[in-house]
């Protein structure tokens, strides 16, 4: 079965009146568009898309043929016009626990950490023609570096004496995070912050750059100077990132198509209204120093030419991409139901028996009994589909 697919758009603060409505050819929408989920996460599940208002969810659990009970993987599309909170997710093992420690507590209570218990790895592909993003923690000597440039004030003193100090750079940083958090470095932190308005550096002027309009967005908050502990990455259409369990990161401005596990636990550590919880934040904090790769797509093994796959070591999901274009046809054979989005041009998708017509932001499940799927027109589709473990 083609199922089509709907969802309203999610209006959280940070997004954008102009990203989805621009991929969508719509003038800009009056509320922000944050996010549109296309997946049965009981958070925000996808509608189906024949006036019947029924979600993805209810429809699975009539256990329809061809189709899974649920769906390993969510796939969004996420449109940031002003930064994300910094945040990290739990493993698998950590969101078990987590749930578990908190069954309690209204699922809607506001200092909830676990709404699930599952981990949420996820990758981000850039759509726009770039994407910000803070991943994971910088190299410790490169930090330290950066830290020279913010001045000889109490914070710029107070951050470099506890970049300074001895002990494993995870260590290190993870002491220093949760000296920021905790509430107790409020002069240092304003400090450093209004320090930013002169702190100058050849080397380091994107980030003191993007550490500016974050501080203009959340003046005060302590996540300004977190994100200066942040390796800075410019995504350019078509790269990804790929976000494991533990590592620390935040979006900053640009849209893009994600898939991650099927999970909305999210740990936050600043540039939010929302609870942020700074022993719960450490204890899932992975807080080793490294340069997060961009991933680019490789050819999908399984699938035609002009099908391209983002590897990662997720056990979830898999996302693939392909650019149709008129002179041939694309080709994936599915190990499992797949949800197809169209993102540019107009692009037809035929399985065993069914076919659908999809303009940009629509999106259709795929049954496995479809398989194998071709794709014709001109436009670009991203599917994803279950990972090898899922």
């Amino acid at each position: 079965m083609l199922l089509p697919l709907t969802n309203s758009p999610k209006d959280y603060a940070w997004g954008s009146r102009t990203l989805i409505a621009g991929m969508e050819g719509r003038e800009a929408s009056a509320a922000p568009e944050a996010e549109v989920w296309f997946g049965d996460h009981p958070g925000g599940p996808a509608r189906i898309d024949d006036g019947s208002g029924e979600t993805l969810d209810a429809w699975l659990s009539r256990e329809p043929e061809g189709a899974p009970e649920r769906l390993p993987y969510l796939l969004k599309l996420l449109a940031a016009a002003s930064p994300l909170s910094i945040q990290v997710h739990p493993s698998k093992e950590q969101a078990v626990e987590g749930f578990a420690r908190e069954a309690a507590k209204p699922m809607d209570a506001a200092d909830r950490n676990y709404r699930d218990d599952n981990h949420k790895p996820e990758l981000l592909v850039a759509l726009s023609d770039t994407f910000e993003a803070l991943c994971g923690l910088r190299p410790l000597e490169a930090t330290r570096r950066l830290a020279r440039a913010l001045g000889d004030g109490i914070g710029g003193a107070a951050l470099r004496a506890r970049l300074e100090a001895p002990g494993d750079d995870a260590d290190i940083l993870r002491d220093v995070i949760g000296w920021l958090l905790s509430g107790v470095a409020g002069v240092e932190v304003a400090s450093l912050i209004e320090g930013l308005g002169s702190a100058d550096s050849i080397e380091f002027a994107a980030e003191l750059s993007a550490a500016r309009h974050i501080a203009s967005v959340y003046p005060g908050d302590p996540g300004v100077v977190v994100a200066l502990l942040m390796n800075h990455v410019v995504l350019h259409r078509g790269e990804a990132v790929f976000l494991r369990a533990g590592l620390l990161h935040a979006y900053l401005s640009g849209l893009g198509v994600e898939v991650m596990a099927a999970s909305d636990n999210v740990l936050r550590g600043g540039l939010t209204a929302k609870h942020v919880d700074v022993a719960e934040l450490l204890a899932v904090l992975d807080a080793r120093p490294a340069v997060v790769p961009v991933v680019l797509p490789t050819s999908a093994d399984g699938a035609s030419r002009g099908v391209e796959a983002f590897a990662t070591d997720a056990p979830d999901f898999q996302l693939l991409r392909a650019r149709v274009h008129p002179e041939g046809r694309a080709t994936v054979a599915l190990r499992g139901a797949g949800i197809a989005l169209v993102t540019a041009g107009k692009v037809t998708v035929t399985g065993t028996r069914g076919e659908r017509t999809l303009r940009p932001g629509r999106a259709v499940l795929i049954t496995q009994d479809e398989s194998p799927v071709h794709f014709t027109g001109v436009g670009e589709v991203f599917v994803a589909q279950p990972g090898t473990a899922a």
